[in-house]
C-alpha cells in the first residue's frame, strides 16, 4: 500500500511564531529594565517611581560622578610602605615633641587644633593610629595617594617627620578622640557595623577599623570621625 502523504511544515507560521516570541522577548526586557526595576530601586536613591522610570530611559540625568583630583605623571597604583621591623622601628622610635612643632606649622590650619577638627571637610586626627597617620602621609609624598593641598604639603615633610607627626596625633589620650563611641540609633547599621552581614559577603567594619580589635594597624580607626568625611571616602 502507498505510504500516506504528509504535508510540508507551514514555514510562514512558523516565521510568524519566531518573530512573535523574539518581539515578546523584547518588550518584556524593556519592561523589565525601564520600569521594574527602576520601580524597585526608587527608594533606595531617594526617588519618586516616575524620577526613577525617567533616568532609566534617559529622560532626566542621573547623579554626575564626584570630580576627582587630577592625577599626576608620577602617581604609583600602590603604596609605596611595607610594614617590615625597621618601619615598626622608626614609628616606636618617633620623638612626638619635634611632631607637634611641624603639626603646629602645617597641619593646625585645616586639622584643628591639636587635631580637633571642627569642619566635615577634614578629618580629625588626634588619637588615631600612628600606623594610620604614617601610611597616609608616605602614599601623599610618594603618589600613591593625590590630593590637591594634602600631596604638596607631605612632600615637604622628611621621612622622620612623617613619623613624629603620626608619633605626635597618636599620643593623645583625652576622652573625645577617636576611638569614642556613640549610640547607634538605627539597629541594621549598628549591626552591619558590629557583625557585618554574611549574605552580602560584608564583614563588620569592626573587625578592622576599631580600637584593639586585632585588626591591622594601618587601619584607621573611624569612630568619632566626622560622619560626612567618611561618607566622602566611601
Amino acid at each position: 500500500m502507498p505510504e500516506p502523504h504528509t504535508p510540508p511544515p507551514n514555514t510562514g507560521n512558523l516565521a510568524v511564531i519566531a518573530a512573535a516570541a523574539v518581539v515578546g522577548i523584547l518588550l518584556f526586557s524593556l519592561v523589565v529594565g525601564l520600569i521594574i526595576l527602576p520601580m524597585a530601586q526608587a527608594s533606595n536613591a531617594n526617588l519618586d517611581a516616575w524620577s526613577a522610570i525617567c533616568r532609566a530611559v534617559g529622560l532626566q540625568p542621573g547623579v554626575p560622578a564626584q570630580p576627582q583630583p587630577p592625577v599626576s605623571a608620577t602617581a604609583q597604583p600602590v603604596s609605596q610602605v611595607r610594614w617590615s621591623p625597621a618601619t615598626l622601628r622608626v614609628l616606636s622610635a618617633a620623638d612626638p615633641h619635634p611632631g607637634a612643632a611641624v603639626a603646629s606649622a602645617v597641619c593646625t590650619n585645616c586639622h584643628g587644633e591639636n587635631g580637633f577638627s571642627l569642619s566635615p571637610d577634614f578629618p580629625s586626627l588626634s588619637g588615631q593610629s600612628a600606623e594610620a597617620i604614617y601610611k597616609q602621609l608616605s602614599d601623599f609624598r610618594s603618589g600613591a595617594r593625590v590630593h590637591p593641598q594634602m600631596s604638596g604639603v607631605a612632600q615637604r615633610l622628611a621621612e622622620p617627620q612623617v613619623a613624629q607627626v603620626a608619633a605626635y596625633f597618636a599620643s593623645y589620650g583625652l576622652s573625645d578622640q577617636l576611638g569614642r563611641r556613640y549610640p547607634l540609633p538605627d539597629p541594621p547599621i549598628a549591626r552591619l557595623t558590629q557583625r557585618g552581614d554574611p549574605a552580602r559577603g560584608i564583614p563588620p567594619c569592626e573587625s578592622c577599623h576599631a580600637r584593639g580589635v586585632g585588626g591591622p594597624p594601618e587601619a584607621p580607626i573611624l569612630t568619632g570621625q566626622h560622619a560626612a568625611y567618611l561618607e566622602r571616602q566611601l
